[in-house]
């Protein structure tokens, strides 16, 4: 189909990104295609109107969802009303399982072609879940190389594509220009803190890397901290760095977060995608995370896997350091920031281990774009003709 509609739903920053690739990734090979859905600012240019701002999905955490419960199940109202109003020839959704897995059992009887992109993480907890995933789509792609074999086990084809961080540009970056345009000596030490994207988790973490660089303040003076920040959390940033010993850098912009990294001897990071973007710009880190006590005492109960960072699950093994609820606390962070910035060996040592983590995460041809893009054309070649419904 030369001309169909493609309905593309992102419910976070990072499933945006994803969007607006694959958007641009199939448009190069069919122009006439058309998109609507709900996306935030990559999509948008890419030429999505969207439904409703995507800011509005962006909650994390058990604790965290439920007073916005009403509001979410309004947007999947919304979002099911539109779809079976407009009648697209293809339904993509994209990450945020919460959301998108809902929309894509609502949508079932409607008889849309379903993709869904980024496979749910059930290998880590909940893992009895995957018998509810039969009929919810017709194709599964997965960002990591294991994920095939375990759906395979439950009866469930997935295809691996490759992860879209090795097209993040985070590798690209330029250290002497970001510490040009940000009035940054050659020699001092730039630690890179990355709270998270949401307005639900970066005040978990922004009050204890306050803590943490006034113990650093006291025996590295010149230690400049730099804040990646979405959009989303800016203000959070500023609001919570005007009491922090050190005055941060303010990163925002995707291009100087990437510059920010080339320049950075160490980064402390919460879990997700972030590990990914350092671990390919090679930059040591360690992860630390905090949620609401009763998310976390729920999800400890629930993990099956041996470790939370995404890099260190790659690995197979323990590469970076993980301080994770009671060991995120400034003394332990403080300790492991003066290791990754004091020992060239301890760095050096995470950087080796983060080569082979990459290599194992490329598509099987193409960048990881492409060969989602050629899954979803694959699918669409082989749908009939099917009248609109205006």
């Amino acid at each position: 189909m030369q001309d169909a509609t493609l309905y593309i739903v992102a419910g976070e920053a990072s499933g945006d990104v994803l969007g607006a690739r694959l958007m641009q990734a199939l448009r190069t090979h069919r122009p006439g295609l058309r998109f609507a859905g709900i996306g935030g600012v990559r999509m948008t240019e890419q030429g999505l109107d969207s439904l409703f701002p995507m800011r509005d999905l962006a909650v994390m955490g058990l604790a965290e969802v439920l007073p916005r419960l009403r509001s979410l199940s309004r947007r999947l109202d919304q979002a099911v009303g539109a779809i079976t109003t407009s009648r697209p020839d293809l339904v993509i959704t994209i990450d945020s399982p919460g959301f998108t897995l809902r929309l894509l059992r609502r949508i079932a009887p409607l008889g849309i072609p379903r993709v869904h992109y980024v496979a749910p993480q059930v290998w880590a907890w909940r893992e009895h879940r995957v018998r509810e995933f039969p009929g919810l789509w017709e194709r599964l792609l997965c960002l990591l190389p294991f994920e095939p074999a375990f759906f395979g086990r439950h009866g469930l084809e997935a295809r691996f594509v490759g992860h879209p961080v090795l097209q993040s540009g985070a590798d690209r970056g330029d250290a002497a220009r970001f510490r040009q345009r940000h009035g940054i000596a050659a020699d001092a030490p730039v630690l890179m803190l990355m709270p998270g994207s949401r307005r639900s988790e970066a005040p978990r973490l922004l009050p204890v890397f306050g803590r943490t660089l006034a113990l650093l303040a006291r025996d590295m003076p010149g230690l400049v901290p730099v804040v990646a920040a979405s959009p989303v959390v800016a203000e959070q940033v500023l609001r919570a760095a005007r009491r922090w010993p050190l005055r941060p850098v303010l990163v925002t912009d995707l291009d100087d977060k990437h510059d920010a990294f080339a320049a950075s001897g160490a980064a402390l990071t919460k879990s997700g995608t972030s590990t990914l973007e350092l671990a390919l710009a090679g930059v040591p880190m360690a992860v630390t995370y905090r949620v609401n006590p009763l998310t976390a005492a729920i999800a400890r109960r629930l993990i099956r896997v041996p470790h939370v960072a995404m890099v260190n699950l790659l690995a197979g093994r323990a590469l970076v350091p993980e301080l994770l609820q009671q060991d995120c606390r400034p003394d332990l962070l403080a300790s492991v920031v003066r290791r990754l910035l004091g020992d060239p060996a301890t760095a050096q040592a995470q950087r080796d281990g983060f080569d082979a983590v990459m290599a194992g995460l490329r598509a099987p041809s193409g960048n990881p774009a492409e060969a989602a893009a050629r899954e979803v054309l694959d699918l669409l070649d082989t749908l009939p003709p099917r009248p609109h419904t205006a």
